[in-house]
């Protein structure tokens, strides 16, 4: 099911959060931003979801007139089908400089049109990418969770597409989220273990904190919507210990 999450004046974004069926793969979430004759899909996810998305997009936007992939990380369920959406649409690849030379691996060497020129290399400092007479602003998340991580922000509707973070695991439909402190519990165990450490969390939130944002959608689960929720959310990872923070000598005792 598509579910609008802004549509005026010719600039649409959707979401599509209910493709991977069953016990399949973990729920994800992929994004479509739509702005007149341009057209950017967000963290499409692997060969699993190809087919479905494909179909799904179909009502806002042709696969031959597809103007961009986005790829927040390396990930299979990021980018795993990145030789499909390079034969069926004439996209470019939108990805970390780190991964340039990664992601093609999952691109057959017998696949033509596949070369460097559908490949845009985002330096580690961001980039604005061309959307008509706006942009789609790569934004650095480095470290939350992988070493070359962007997070999508629209300045149109003031959506930021954040990736890994602000990830949960949950069952239902794809609402906002109300309570955030019974929402906690689905988010934890998560961002403990994927997230790095909690420096690069606080260097996030300030950067989060310049933004104006109006919804934080990951690529899991549940979004932040409201000036409070962001907010709320921005404190919550700014507090977080994970990844490295947590780790002890027992950690790295042999079986």
């Amino acid at each position: 099911m598509a579910i609008e999450l802004y549509a005026k004046d010719g600039h649409t974004v959707v979401v599509f959060p209910d493709l991977v069926r069953g016990e399949d793969g973990v729920q994800a979430n992929q994004f479509l931003v739509c702005h007149g004759d341009r057209t950017a899909l967000i963290d499409p996810g692997g060969a699993l979801l190809y087919t479905p998305l494909s179909m799904a997009i179909s009502p806002y936007a042709k696969l031959k007139d597809l103007t961009y992939i986005l790829a927040s990380h390396q990930d299979p369920d990021i980018i795993g089908a990145v030789d499909r959406w390079l034969m069926y649409t004439p996209a470019t690849v939108c990805c970390s400089r780190l991964w340039g030379r990664f992601v093609p691996h999952s691109v057959p060497h017998y696949q033509k049109n596949t070369g460097a020129d559908r490949f845009l290399l985002i330096p580690d400092r961001g980039a604005d990418i061309p959307m008509g007479d706006t942009v789609i602003q790569a934004v650095p998340a480095h470290f939350l969770h992988s070493v070359g991580n962007f997070q999508f922000y629209d300045p149109v509707s003031k959506i930021l597409f954040s990736g890994d973070l602000g990830a949960s695991m949950v069952d239902g439909p794809f609402v906002a989220v109300e309570d955030f402190d019974a929402h906690i519990p689905a988010m934890l165990g998560f961002h403990q273990r994927y997230m790095v450490s909690n420096r690069v969390c606080r260097l996030w939130a300030r950067m989060a904190r310049s933004m104006d944002i109006d919804m934080i959608v990951p690529q899991h689960g549940r979004p932040f919507e409201g000036a409070a929720m962001v907010k709320r959310f921005i404190d919550w990872v700014e507090q977080l210990e994970c990844g490295v923070d947590r780790l002890t000598q027992e950690d790295y005792v042999a079986a």
